[in-house]
């Protein structure tokens, strides 16, 4: 894994050969190969043996992920048996309630990509993201909202504290957190508002579901134009300690926060 947390991270299910194809010519920052929800039930051996051909045949210049089944599926044990030996960035560990969740995955010696998809979640958060397994957190939006039994089309302000602790518990952690997907696939303008939203509340990136997902979210976590030209002037008067500068009181903390969004634009 590289310093950069991805910005976009986009799941290909792993029964989908066209899918799987398409998604060498993407710009998505990593490919989470899903070999749970988007896979039928009937359909989980072939997707494990598309995934593994995938993997094999390699995606030049792109970070891997496989999402394999949660705790408590039939299906788990497979699917890490699958993974064994393939040269991947990383699991994705859906439906993690605590830190025993992860056992099952350490053999695998590889990040921990960890979803946080229930209330019980919620709360063992920081306990999750702690762990030296893991290296980030994914907001799991969808079941969390089942699981709080919210009416259906509730606007996710209904989810606002638990969505803002899975940032806090990352942040704490030093891991990446990811926002979860955004369902309206031919809704563009409500997808750039909601990644946009997701920048404001510190998460390094989302996790999307559609190859029309991709660019805008790359767009809306990458620094813009004026704040490379922010921090580059910002780093230019910097003289070390308390300073004005341009209106404002900066001091080293600024300073650095501005060096690090260019070495992110510069990544990006």
């Amino acid at each position: 894994m590289t310093d950069f947390a991805p910005r976009s991270l986009l799941y290909v299910p792993g029964s989908n050969a066209r899918a799987l194809e398409k998604a060498q010519g993407l710009a998505a920052d990593m490919l989470i190969i899903d070999l749970e929800d988007a896979v039928p039930v009937g359909r989980k051996d072939e997707a494990r043996a598309a995934m593994r051909a995938a993997v094999t045949a390699g995606f030049p210049d792109k970070r891997v992920a496989v999402r394999i089944n949660g705790a408590g599926s039939a299906h788990q044990a497979v699917d890490i048996e699958a993974l064994a030996g393939l040269p991947i960035d990383a699991v994705v560990l859906p439906k993690v309630d605590a830190v025993a969740d992860l056992e099952p995955v350490r053999g695998l010696h590889l990040p921990v990509l960890a979803m946080i998809e229930t209330p019980t979640a919620i709360y063992a958060a920081r306990e999750i993201a702690a762990d030296p397994a893991v290296a980030g957190l994914i907001a799991g939006l969808n079941d969390l909202a089942h699981e709080l039994k919210l009416p259906g089309g509730t606007d996710r302000d209904a989810m606002g504290h638990a969505i803002q602790a899975i940032v806090l518990a990352a942040r704490a952690g030093q891991v990446w957190c990811f926002d979860g997907v955004y369902n309206a696939i031919d809704d563009a303008a409500g997808f750039a508002a909601e990644a946009g939203e997701g920048r404001r509340l510190g998460f390094d990136g989302k996790t999307v579901i559609h190859p029309s997902q991709v660019d805008p979210c790359n767009m809306a976590f990458a620094p813009s134009a004026r704040e490379i030209a922010a921090a580059k002037a910002l780093v230019a008067a910097a003289t070390g300690g308390a300073q004005r500068h341009e209106g404002q009181m900066i001091e080293d903390m600024h300073v650095a926060a501005a060096r690090a969004l260019l070495a992110r634009a510069g990544a990006a």
